[in-house]
């Protein structure tokens, strides 16, 4: 019989990828140890068939943006000399590039170390859907940041509005215009919420799923090359992570009108 999830341990695995990108500082070998035990406790409960197909990273990542730690406009703006709009989206995607390149090399660093110890091969599924899930936090932290540099805010009410970043995030896209409208439409907060319930709806997240479902594994599939046997496999695993995150980031602010000058 196939095992059931278990919604805790989805829980816990989602806060622990939010908290990971609330800093500037690249992720500690302890941080990673636990978002792996904690990807490995979630993944046994899901099974093998939800991991293979890639459900479980996207029923993972649809939770991830509601645990994310987004800075309001005011901070941001203390945070980048007063920035706004294009000129705030550049340093925004260039410090998230970076934070995705360390990730990317941190796995592949400890990829190319298990070389030494052949049992250990058995271990870099768990560390390539670790990084895919790290770096897709990442890149949802990007845009809701780039949401609130272009004026919509998004970073007041992260549960109601985690749902419409992960859609976002899928569609490489800002959110749509119907619903920023009631984002800053006065007393729209409830209306905003009221969306975002409803596409937590089980059809509506299931539809949510699939969609994030096909990005992540396209996503993976190119992370592959974190795993080239020894230290180059770090090197260029950190460096696909920040060309595609910046292109991400690029693509988002281009949507959302305030492309990086």
């Amino acid at each position: 019989m196939e095992p059931t999830s278990d919604p805790q341990a989805d829980q816990e695995l989602a806060r622990a990828l939010g908290e990971a990108t609330g800093g500037d500082e690249r992720l500690s070998a302890g941080q990673l140890r636990r978002i792996a035990a904690l990807a490995g406790r979630s993944a046994r409960a899901a099974g093998g068939r939800a991991v293979a197909s890639g459900r479980w990273l996207a029923d993972v990542a649809v939770d991830v943006p509601a645990h994310i730690p987004l800075r309001d406009l005011a901070t941001l703006r203390a945070h980048h000399d007063g920035l706004s709009g294009s000129y705030l989206a550049r340093p925004l995607i260039r410090n998230a590039s970076l934070a995705s390149g360390a990730v990317g090399a941190s796995t592949g660093a400890l990829a190319a170390a298990s070389q030494a110890s052949p049992a250990t091969w058995a271990t870099l599924p768990l560390e390539l859907a670790v990084e895919t899930l790290i770096v897709v936090a990442v890149e949802m932290k990007l845009a809701g940041e780039l949401h609130e540099a272009a004026g919509y805010r998004v970073a007041h009410d992260l549960r109601a509005h985690g749902p419409l970043l992960a859609r976002a995030w899928s569609e490489t896209r800002g959110i749509d215009p119907d619903d920023l409208a009631r984002l800053v439409r006065p007393g729209g907060t409830g209306m905003a919420a009221q969306a975002a319930s409803e596409m937590l709806g089980r059809s509506a997240r299931d539809q949510l799923a699939l969609q994030i479902r096909r990005r992540l594994m396209r996503r993976a599939g190119r992370n592959t090359v974190t795993f080239v046997p020894l230290l180059a496999g770090a090197v260029a695993g950190g460096e696909l992570n920040r060309r595609l995150t910046r292109r991400f980031g690029v693509d988002m602010a281009r949507t959302l009108g305030i492309p990086p000058p």
